[in-house]
């Protein structure tokens, strides 16, 4: 027995442990062994217990709330029938139901007839973007050395937008769509969506779209690799801009991951919206999808369904396994309610199915990598994932911004899929900071999957918000920060919101989630997929290839029942030939039935039930689903099948942080510096002292690091250096970075000029938490100062004479009118009386220790960039 278990190498639990010791088939030793796997039974117990509760209760709560409602409903209408028959109007009634369902079920014909001529006329252009705004090709993927199947839109801003031609200076925005089943362009085919909000805010915008069709032998590689000779093409356009920021949505999401990390010096702030990253995770009882490989098959489906497409993945059964997780909805209610609208609903349902009804290719390579890498194996969460041989994809190599949007209402990416890499990739948030990463997680609370993305109220608010603190998010220190949406002022249309953002710890994320104990099976499944993919690669692919052809490929497309329901009910079929007549009239005699129609109530009730039916179906097939899949992989045996699929990446302890080179070079030069690194500095330790961050604060900040000098002739890697070596400072030295402050501002005039700096940015004394106060009193004590006394309301380092408010879209308009004015060599004025010396004591670039040495030791070549005269072309801050 001791042989056989040494074969199989020692086990992770007591049960296995105890069966590996040659000792253990004593009589204690065997109740040890039994009362080991009681224990992984008893937790087994406890988890599917957890599990089904939760379902139990949830299903119990909503149909118990739907079922009175309903019942509730039904009596009404019932009851409207008999006043009606009191009245002696209830014929009437019925002749006017009658006539007005007729005429709905036509029109509800009419407009399915026109979906599936939609459909037909899409797929025959070879289904473009179904954006609302007009575009210009930039550059095709085919024409690249590494040919793909994308291509680089550029996005023509409509005649009538205020901003129509974007100022040169004007942070590039660059969308990627995800290529799930489903065409591109669902972010910006309406007004009021991803592409709508930064054209209104005056920033030249970028669309990464796709082919139907790959390029032949077309690898994930090869479009990560086009991706990036996209944003190199949209740098080159926009030379006067900050490095672009890149929105995925979605599968565009961890594309834009493996994007960032593989060219960690192309993006600006890098937006995941819905991106699912650790494929494992989920709460208990709530989110099914992610048991599919479990009890469908794993990366063999991938394998199998690409060779019956020779070589091609079909990526409308992508669809219909969305369609599936909500059948009430997808199968019944989307219809009925275009039954019911008919008159105001075609032109959003024929505009939403014709993005629905675009199915596109993958090749097998593709589905294949993004099955076994990310949905199945997990890998890109595990630092194991390899885009190419050799060539790992880790995500600390990212140096940008990250902006992640997850909701609790979405069934697709939850929260956990959304946010739980960040716990797997570092040891804690003091580790994001020491590697200079910022990272801005926001969860809202009830948006569906594709709501994040597709919503107008999402778009008027979060991404609204996200768009415009982008502006300033570069000037938080680096850490981990969730921002929230607080409060709003103004009418409905026009509504401005208080942003905040919250330093974060890694607890604060585990609380998003139940426990990853539920996550152990998954590496069972894993493990068990990657032998059935070999199985099936070996023994089976070979028979299912031979009888394969790309005929009986392409009618296998064809025959696909979500394409056949769409092309059997248009024009095409001459049995619909009297549609559109009838459709005709049945529009110019409308007589919609008066409201309040017992019969129309007594209508609407029925769908109701019909739609809590299905619910019903589809919440037990969940539970049953969710109990299948445990009572399978998360047994004791299944549990030590799947160890050697458990690790992560190896995280370093904390101790250990303190030896990476980064932080040994910040902290060999603690007394090295000057002006800025003093303010920068400072700036750090009261952010750690406050704990939060409201973006009036984030915008002063922002204004003094972008637009005041001597920070203004700082370029960004500059910039951005200066911030994470000072972030190391204070974050492992903080009583010495205070202490050192005085070698830093040698003159008094400097340190006064500094320590009015610092205070200018929180803002009114009487809106300082105790602890910040204390702070600035510690800077002013150390640096010789009086104490605090007084708020400092204007810029001490303001010296145009103009007011320039961060954000406002005139800003640079309003800057280049007043130095257009101004004679050639005029000297500018301040925009408060700031005394002589203080002014004195601002020098263009001041620091002893110089920007190359800085450089050096961070081992950076960055190009110095040229100062400009502010009566020429004034800089603007990064937007």
């Amino acid at each position: 027995m001791k042989d056989i278990f040494d074969a199989l190498e020692k086990g992770q639990n007591e049960f296995l442990e105890s069966l590996h010791d040659a000792t253990a088939w004593g009589p204690s030793e065997r109740f040890t062994a039994l009362q080991a796997q009681a224990t992984e039974l008893s937790n087994l117990a406890e988890l599917m217990g957890r599990g089904l509760t939760k379902h139990l209760t949830r299903i119990s709560d909503d149909h118990k709330t739907r079922w009175q409602s309903n019942i509730s409903e039904f009596g009404k209408a019932v009851e409207a029938m008999g006043g009606a028959q009191e009245k002696g109007s209830l014929y009437e009634a019925w002749e006017d139901y009658w006539k007005d369902a007729a005429q709905r079920m036509v029109l509800t014909m009419d407009t399915l007839r026109q979906r599936g001529d939609i459909f037909l006329d899409h797929e025959e252009a070879g289904c473009p973007p179904v954006l609302i705004y007009d575009y210009e090709v930039v550059l095709d993927g085919a024409d690249l050395p590494r040919p793909s199947c994308y291509m680089l839109l550029k996005i023509i801003p409509p005649a009538d937008l205020p901003c129509r031609d974007p100022k040169p200076w004007k942070r590039p925005y660059i969308i990627i769509d995800p290529r799930a089943g489903h065409g591109a362009g669902i972010g910006g085919f309406k007004p009021d969506s991803q592409v709508g909000v930064a054209l209104h805010d005056g920033h030249p915008v970028y669309f990464v779209a796709f082919k139907r069709m790959p390029e032949k032998g077309q690898t994930l590689a090869d479009v990560t690799h086009a991706e990036a000779a996209f944003v190199r093409k949209v740098m080159e356009l926009h030379p006067e801009a900050p490095n672009p920021v890149v929105t995925g949505n979605c599968q565009g999401g961890w594309a834009t991951l493996l994007l960032a990390a593989m060219n960690p010096d192309l993006t600006g702030p890098v937006i995941l919206n819905g991106a699912p990253v650790s494929t494992w995770s989920g709460r208990v009882g709530e989110n099914p999808m992610r048991y599919n490989a479990g009890v469908l098959g794993g990366t063999w489906n991938a394998m199998y369904y690409s060779d019956l497409g020779h070589g091609i993945f079909d990526g409308a059964d992508i669809v219909q396994n969305f369609e599936l997780l909500n059948p009430a909805r997808n199968y019944f209610g989307k219809y009925y309610d275009l039954y019911a609208k008919v008159d105001t609903e075609p032109k959003r349902f024929l505009e939403f199915e014709r993005w629905w009804g675009g199915y596109f290719l993958l090749n097998e390579a593709e589905m294949k990598w993004i099955v076994e890498q990310l949905f199945v194996g997990n890998r890109l969460s595990k630092n194991e994932a390899q885009l190419e041989p050799g060539r790992n994809v880790d995500i600390k190599h990212i140096r940008a911004p990250i902006i992640v949007f997850a909701s609790y209402g979405d069934n697709i990416t939850p929260p956990q899929q959304a946010l739980n890499w960040i716990i797997d990739t570092y040891t804690d948030e003091r580790e994001i900071a020491i590697r200079g990463q910022r990272i801005i997680y926001m969860v809202h609370e009830q948006v569906g999957h594709l709501g994040i993305f597709v919503s107008s109220k999402i778009a008027k608010k979060e991404h609204t918000e996200v768009t415009s603190t982008l502006k300033t998010i570069e000037a938080l220190a680096p850490g981990l920060y969730e921002m929230t949406i607080d409060d709003y002022e103004g009418p409905l249309l026009e509504r401005e919101f208080t942003v905040s953002f919250h330093e974060r710890k890694m607890e604060d994320l585990t609380k998003i989630d139940d426990g990853r104990d539920d996550e152990i099976p998954f590496a069972a499944v894993a493990r068990a997929s990657e032998q059935q993919a070999e199985f099936y690669d070996v023994c089976v692919r070979p028979f299912v290839q031979a009888f394969v052809t790309e005929q009986s490929a392409d009618l296998r497309r064809k025959s696909h029942p979500l394409r056949m329901q769409r092309a059997l009910f248009s024009s095409l079929n001459p049995a619909l030939g009297w549609l559109p007549g009838i459709a005709e009239r049945a529009r110019n005699e409308r007589s919609p039935a008066a409201a309040g129609n017992p019969f129309v109530e007594l209508e609407k009730v029925n769908a109701a039930l019909i739609e809590q039916s299905m619910d019903l179906f589809r919440d037990l097939r969940d539970t049953a689903y969710e109990n299948l899949f445990y009572s399978i992989w998360g047994t004791p045996y299944m549990r030590w099948f799947g160890r050697t699929k458990q690790p992560g990446r190896t995280l370093k302890r904390k101790d250990e942080l303190r030896s990476l080179p980064p932080v040994q070079a910040a902290l060999m030069h603690i007394e090295e510096g000057g002006f800025c690194e003093a303010v920068i500095r400072m700036l750090i330790l009261l952010a750690d002292s406050r704990g939060n961050v409201r973006r009036d604060r984030l915008e002063r900040s922002a204004r003094v690091l972008t637009q005041d000098e001597p920070f203004k002739s700082l370029n960004a890697d500059e910039r951005s250096f200066i911030l994470q070596e000072q972030t190391l400072i204070v974050e492992f030295a903080p009583e010495l970075a205070i202490e050192t402050l005085p070698k830093l501002l040698k003159t008094p005039e400097e340190r006064e000029l500094a320590a009015k700096v610092v205070r200018f940015i929180p803002g009114a004394i009487d809106e300082m938490t105790p602890h910040t106060l204390e702070t600035l009193q510690q800077f002013h004590k150390v640096l010789g100062l009086p104490p605090v006394s007084g708020d400092i309301t204007e810029d001490p380092l303001a010296v145009t004479d103009v007011v320039v408010e961060p954000g406002k879209e005139d800003a640079r308009a309003a800057q280049e009118e007043a130095a257009s004015k101004a004679p050639a060599k005029s000297a500018p004025t301040r925009t408060a009386p700031v005394r002589a010396a203080s002014a004195a004591a601002v020098p263009s670039k001041s620091s002893p220790r110089k920007t190359a040495t800085r450089k050096a030791a961070a081992r950076k070549a960055t190009a110095p960039r040229k100062s400009r005269s502010s009566a020429k072309k004034p800089q603007e801050p990064a937007e």
